[in-house]
């Protein structure tokens, strides 16, 4: 069996990039929920990790989940999300934040590519000037149509009357 990958405290995680980059390793960086992990994750992540050497996630923290998603959210703690994504092939590691958004982690991380999904817009990513301004490159992941948490949320509801 295949360890997981760590889980990091920032300053863990950037001690490990600063590692990658030492090695020569294109460090790649995503971020999200990932609540309800989904093949339209799997996917996500394989594509991202596939734009670099080692990939780290940027896991939103429960409380900020909750802000960004409503107060039913998130149906799995972060822990829980934090194992899962670490026991997945493409992860290489897992950082947690507690902010809505990745902008503090990532001044703090500089990866060398920071992936999204290609359901945004990079001149709307409020992310996108800390990349840049580092040095770093965004690449736009494919989008799988009709794969994700809320579809399943409402898929549930649908069935069982929710």
């Amino acid at each position: 069996m295949t360890p997981s990958a760590p889980i990091f405290e920032l300053d863990a995680a950037i001690r490990w990039r600063e590692g990658q980059r030492s090695a020569g390793r294109t460090v790649v960086f995503t971020n999200g929920v990932f609540d309800l992990l989904h093949a339209g994750h799997v996917a996500y992540l394989a594509w991202a990790r596939a734009q670099g050497d080692v990939l780290l996630v940027g896991l939103n923290a429960d409380a900020s989940v909750c802000a960004l998603k409503g107060p039913e959210r998130p149906f799995v703690p972060f822990e829980d999300r934090a194992a899962v994504l670490a026991a997945l092939r493409s992860v290489d590691g897992v950082v947690g934040f507690a902010e809505r958004t990745p902008e503090v982690l990532l001044e703090r991380i500089r990866p060398d590519v920071h992936v999204k999904s290609a359901q945004y817009r990079i001149e709307d990513l409020p992310e996108r000037i800390v990349v840049v301004q580092h040095g770093g490159q965004i690449r736009l992941a494919p989008h799988l149509s009709g794969k994700s948490t809320t579809d399943i949320v409402a898929e549930i509801r649908n069935r069982y009357g929710g």
